[in-house]
């Protein structure tokens, strides 16, 4: 059943001119017309002309007309659908690791694609956020802004590789440039997950000063270090033809320095060992940061009011051809 009603009710309030319209197309106007008086009307036929009988449709289209016009103008529409909507306020940028030890095998196929599809599931999860990417190696750089297409988002996360950048990991640069993206944020709920799968060890920002940029920003900081514990197949050489040579080497991840940064912002450190904790992990942050909003409700129209005009169009162009053919009358 379609719940019908006015977008401009106020306008129904000209209906109380109607009465009086009425009163003046078939009282008062009708008095202004010319009349001959006879002592009696025996030498006329008592039979009526049907154009005097029909003579009423002219005013009576032209009350339509108007009513129609007024209707239309309270803009009277059905309601399709109406949705309650509660939303989330909370800006977050994702930093990832691209150094080539993210290429490591203890992860399946390696950490980096493991860590691109486990943030792609957190993202479809966090519909009504926006949220941005920032990528580091040696250096960093802003992959996708803050945004809620979040389909353009996970483009951009899918494409990331190891190499686009200098190597190295600048854990700094990468949490500055996350709090950068966050600094004009105003929501109430601004935050960075840093993953890294190892140990800052360039870039010209230290990590404990861009966690401390963070902290006056009221940026909270999950950081993750992804990797499992003593040997992983590594890259450690790369050929001419851009092909890595693996070899067994120590999973080394600074867990102290992530520890203090997720302490300083007042988030949380975790350590991923396997694909399972990875999600895991997400599913935890997922959880902690729900900031309900007020609700909003959405409602879907159907205006009707061009049926009303339509109407009323219809009501004066058949007036006006009646009135100069049928009806028309000498004065």
């Amino acid at each position: 059943m379609l719940n019908f009603e006015f977008g401009s009710p106020w306008w129904l309030a000209a209906l109380a001119i109607l009465p009086l319209l009425i009163w003046w197309q078939f009282r008062a106007k009708g008095s202004d017309r010319a009349s001959i008086f006879f002592s009696n009307t025996k030498g006329f036929g008592q039979q009526k002309s049907w154009k005097v009988t029909w003579l009423f449709l002219l005013p009576l289209l032209e009350i339509i007309a108007v009513l129609c016009i007024i209707l239309g103008l309270a803009r009277p529409r059905n309601v399709l659908s109406t949705e309650n909507i509660k939303t989330e306020g909370i800006d977050i940028v994702l930093a990832i690791d691209v150094s080539t030890s993210m290429l490591a095998r203890d992860f399946k196929p390696d950490r980096l694609e493991a860590s691109k599809e486990v943030a792609v599931e957190f993202i479809r999860k966090r519909k009504n956020d926006r949220i941005g990417l920032v990528v580091f190696a040696g250096e960093s750089y802003t992959q996708c802004p803050l945004t809620t297409d979040h389909a353009i988002l996970i483009n951009f996360l899918q494409e990331l590789s190891c190499g686009q950048i200098e190597n190295g990991t600048a854990i700094g640069m990468g949490l500055a440039n996350s709090v950068k993206r966050l600094a004009d944020s105003d929501t109430k709920s601004k935050v960075a997950i840093l993953l890294t799968d190892g140990v800052n060890n360039t870039g010209h920002t230290q990590p404990l000063q861009a966690a401390g940029a963070a902290k006056k920003l009221n940026v909270k900081v999950y950081t993750i270090g992804v990797g499992t514990q003593g040997l992983a197949s590594t890259p450690t050489n790369q050929l001419p033809d851009g092909t890595f040579i693996y070899g067994w080497a120590p999973v080394e991840i600074d867990e102290d320095l992530l520890k203090e940064i997720a302490d300083e912002t007042d988030g949380d450190y975790f350590r991923a060992r396997d694909i399972d904790e990875l999600k895991d992990i997400y599913d935890q942050i997922d959880k902690l940061e729900t900031t309900e909003i007020e609700s909003t409700t959405i409602k879907r129209y159907k205006d009707l009011f061009y049926y009303f005009l339509i109407s009323a169009i219809i009501c004066l162009t058949v007036r006006f051809i009646l009135e100069h053919t049928l009806f028309k009358t000498i004065i």
